[in-house]
């Protein structure tokens, strides 16, 4: 048996086996020493498992950066300031010279697969102590790790080589020695792969953030391969778990009266609300800190020059939506239903229509005189120099809406944005039929989910949601498809209204214009994110074409 420090040197020297593609066939000393040790390398002690998870961990790193950066960037919620650095640039143009971009490495997503494949075929899964598995924790956890990597890596470069057992020889370190899988066969492969640990707890030696919830990760690959009741089923089983509950809350960020003097926010900042996160080293030291907040921010580090910001797409969806607050006459004590005024004096467009966009980007130039440095100030509340967010409980629901529409119950989907799902709402505002029809995906518990702590999303930042009756599904879709495809539109706003600058908005539209075989879904609003009223048609050109979507594999 190796000693511990051994273990970490072969688990970090192990990427260098699995670089990807045009560089797998290179091969180290570390590759000779690994292959001729490696009949005698088990992964058998609590040590060995416990360092070789964290150094998993510490690969995931190098992704998590990316994963935003590639998510947001590409999509049409954000823009590039005039300060943007050439490597952002390249992603947000789709240049097809991407390829020494350091945001355009496939060895590391590989790095992570190839630690989590040699992880798995040598940790000792019979290996039990009272009855219980020893490593049965530390095993799901990996195959959770190595399924997100291998979805990131398929949707931003489409087709890939695809391998489950180590590499460890030269000859199967060539790309021909594997086949290639694109999305949905990538995630109906991982489907089987995770259902055995739905059930299994992670270690508890790591911040909980640190490990992906099964559950909803099944419920992402089944969406992405079109498995929509088996998705809902995944997402809703989570949100009720008997021992860990997740109603939506009440948090919201709302105008203080009907005079719409000012806003109150008790909406849940995203920093201290994932589920899971990438935990991001605090010095360079110690491995890999996030960029993200120099990016987003004004910071003294750049000076105060942002690189990113949002876009006219983003600020044009917010301001459309409706606000509305119920409230009471002081006079007559008559409930009346209003929305501000078009003529409000706000100290920014982004306090028109729904709420959230003012409490994501705050952009001021108060008390700044004099500086040699940009005048201008911006603060991005979803981005945080120790870790970088995955999951969190609005995006969660915002996808179980999603699988719910594309099951067949889009009063349901609709009614997860307007009113939110618990067994009190829906025998109120869901039609017998519906609630026949969904069953159980649609059942909560009611000691944890009632009317006081469950919500529509769209109540987060547009009010009263419940009483405006514009918002709805109206009499014109005649047809289930048409209210899907409705309901479909809804819940691509709402998602763009709560989620932008995670990460996810580039995704969402891909996976919508795929599923509805309609480039221009994602296209159209890609090309308008600059100006809705003038699209870059270069863009929209290209991005019609659903092989431009992709990154290129470095030759």
């Amino acid at each position: 048996m190796k000693t511990i420090k051994t273990t970490i040197a072969t688990m970090l020297a192990l990427p260098i086996l699995g670089v990807a593609l045009s560089t797998l066939s290179s091969c180290t000393e570390a590759d000779s020493s690994l292959v001729e040790y490696e009949e005698y390398y088990h992964l058998d002690s609590p040590n060995d498992t416990v360092y070789s998870v964290a150094g998993i961990l510490g690969k995931m790193q190098a992704l998590a950066d990316r994963t935003v950066l590639l998510g947001e960037l590409r999509g049409d919620l954000t823009v590039l300031t005039p300060e943007a650095n050439t490597n952002l640039q390249a992603i947000a143009n789709f240049d097809p010279t991407f390829g020494k971009n350091p945001y355009n490495q496939p060895k590391d997503y590989y790095a992570v697969i190839q630690n989590c494949n040699y992880f798995i075929a040598k940790a000792d899964s019979l290996l039990a102590k009272r009855g219980e598995k020893v490593f049965s924790k530390e095993i799901a956890a990996v195959h959770s790790f190595r399924a997100w990597t291998y979805l990131q890596l398929a949707l931003n470069y489409g087709e890939v080589p695809f391998f489950t057992e180590p590499i460890l020889t030269e000859k199967d370190a060539y790309p021909s020695a594997h086949k290639s899988l694109g999305i949905e066969a990538i995630c109906n492969y991982f489907i089987d792969d995770l259902k055995p640990y739905v059930d299994t707890k992670f270690p508890d030696y790591l911040t909980t953030q640190s490990f992906l919830p099964v559950r909803v990760l099944l419920g992402d690959l089944c969406l992405w391969a079109g498995h929509y009741s088996d998705a809902a089923n995944y997402y809703h089983d989570y949100l009720n778990h008997r021992d860990s509950p997740r109603p939506l809350g009440v948090g919201s960020v709302t105008w203080t009266d009907f005079e719409f003097r000012g806003i109150i926010d008790s909406y849940t900042s995203t920093t201290t609300s994932h589920l899971a996160a990438i935990v991001m080293a605090e010095d360079e030291y110690e491995g890999n800190v996030s960029e993200l907040e120099d990016i987003f921010n004004s910071t003294e580090k750049n000076n105060y020059y942002y690189q990113v910001t949002k876009s006219d797409y983003y600020l044009n969806l917010s301001k459309s939506q409706t606000y509305t607050m119920v409230y009471t006459d002081p006079v007559t004590e008559l409930r009346d239903t209003i929305t501000p005024p078009d003529t409000l004096f706000v100290k920014s467009e982004s306090y028109f229509g729904d709420l959230r966009l003012s409490q994501v980007y705050d952009l001021n130039t108060a008390g700044i005189t004099n500086t040699t440095y940009n005048k201008y100030r911006q603060t991005f509340s979803k981005t945080l120099s120790g870790r970088v967010g995955l999951y969190r409980i609005a995006q969660i629901y915002l996808r179980y809406a999603e699988a719910l529409n594309r099951a067949g119950f889009p009063e349901s989907a609709f009614a997860v944005l307007k009113y939110g799902l618990c067994n009190d709402n829906n025998a109120m505002y869901l039609s017998e039929s519906e609630r026949n029809r969904a069953g159980n995906l649609i059942s909560f518990n009611p000691a944890n989910f009632t009317r006081t702590n469950t919500q529509g999303l769209h109540a987060r930042g547009c009010g009263d949601v419940y009483a405006d009756t514009l918002y709805a599904i109206p009499a014109t879709c005649t047809t289930l498809q048409d209210s899907i495809l409705f309901v479909e539109d809804k819940i691509i706003d709402e998602t763009a209204l709560e989620t932008a600058g995670e990460g996810l908005r580039y995704y969402d539209l891909m996976r919508i214009a795929l599923r509805r075989n309609d480039p221009s879904y994602l296209a159209v609003r890609v090309a308008q994110r600059k100006d809705v009223r003038n699209p870059d048609y270069n863009l929209l050109n290209r991005l019609s074409t659903p092989s431009n979507w992709y990154l290129n594999l470095p030759q």
